[in-house]
This record gives structure tokens, C-alpha cells and sequence, in this order.
């Protein structure tokens, strides 16, 4: 609980510069579509989201090599089962490294206001989800192509019992590129799929 309500505090003084970096007009966030476009609003909330994945997959990779695992991402893995609780639960030095990249890309990529926003609910609500404890869908999503590249509850709850695997963020894309991508996962998937249906 300390954990989680000490990540709170360090993400909200990360929003609270960001806003004082808006107010003092030194990033590159804009407040009108018009100044780009809806196009690009969208893709820059897409290409955000692809930025961050692979930001967080080698920044958690790193945070488990054995000498930075007990001082920056040792409070994480104390539930070896998640729970939504789990979400937040970080070291401090895991947030600070965690909110530099919302810090840093707001003075990177030109994005409109409400897509920091939407990344924000994004990686809250995802979090969340990935560590709910059991599935939402129904026993037919692992056949669905979607469910090849988008990380859930199963998938988070093999990396919390394996520690070597699956360090994603949203995608599964550099687990499979780069050979982190647990081969039992499908089956895992599956099976919890039928158990909760």
C-alpha cells in the first residue's frame, strides 16, 4: 500500500510539472486540432503508445537484471499474484524512470492536449486491467488475431510467476521479437479462458 500511495505522489508531481512546463510554454504540446490536424491527432496517440511500449519493455527489462531488481522493481513482485492493487505498487526509483518518459515527450512530439490525457487514462486503465488476477474475455479471443499482440491479465500474471518473461507494457511485440515471450502463453490463455467462462 506504502508503495502504491508513494507512486501516486511522484506521478502527481510529474503532472504538476508537466503543467507548469505548458504554462511556461516550453514543450511542444498545442491545446487546437487545427494547429495539425485529427489525423495526426490520432497518430500521435498511436504512435505514443508504440513509443512508450518499447520504452517500458527495455526500461522493465533492465529493472530485472539482478543488480537493480531488489532496489528498483522488488516491490512490484511482492504479489506474486496481481491484483489491481499491484498496478501501482513501485519503488520510487522505478516511478521517477517511469514518469520520465511522460516528462520527456511532451518536449519530443508535438501532441495536443487531450492525447497526453488519453495516454494517461490509457496506462491507468491498462495497468489496472493487466493485473486484474483473472480474464475478461470470452474463450474464443485466443483465436482472434487481436489477441496475439495485446497484453492481459494472463499475460502479466506468467511475467509475476516467472520474472523472465513478458516485460511489456500493451504490446507483445518485443517479447516475441526478442525472445521474452513465454511459449506456454497460449495454452495459459486458453486455459484460463475456460476456467472463468
Amino acid at each position: 500500500m506504502e508503495l502504491s500511495v508513494g507512486a501516486a505522489v511522484l506521478f502527481g508531481l510529474c503532472a504538476a510539472a508537466i503543467t507548469n512546463a505548458v504554462s511556461l510554454g516550453s514543450t511542444l504540446l498545442y491545446q487546437s486540432v487545427n494547429q495539425h490536424s485529427w489525423g495526426y491527432l490520432v497518430f500521435s496517440y498511436v504512435f505514443a503508445l508504440m513509443i512508450q511500449d518499447t520504452y517500458f519493455y527495455f526500461l522493465h527489462r533492465g529493472f530485472h537484471h539482478p543488480w537493480l531488481f531488489k532496489c528498483m522493481h522488488q516491490g512490484h513482485h511482492l504479489s506474486g499474484d496481481p491484483t489491481p492493487w499491484t498496478a501501482f505498487a513501485f519503488d520510487p526509483l522505478e516511478v521517477v524512470l517511469q514518469a520520465a518518459f511522460l516528462v520527456a515527450i511532451v518536449y519530443i512530439l508535438p501532441l495536443h492536449i487531450s492525447v497526453v490525457m488519453a495516454l494517461l487514462i490509457t496506462m491507468t486503465i491498462w495497468s489496472v486491467w493487466n493485473h486484474l488476477g483473472f480474464e475478461l474475455f470470452s474463450a474464443d479471443f485466443p483465436r482472434h488475431w487481436l489477441s496475439r499482440w495485446f497484453i492481459g491479465p494472463t499475460h502479466h500474471a506468467i511475467h509475476h510467476r516467472k520474472y523472465r518473461c513478458h516485460f511489456g507494457l500493451y504490446f507483445t511485440i518485443w517479447d516475441r521479437l526478442l525472445g521474452t515471450h513465454d511459449p506456454t502463453y497460449d495454452d495459459d490463455f486458453a486455459g484460463a479462458l475456460d476456467r472463468s467462462s
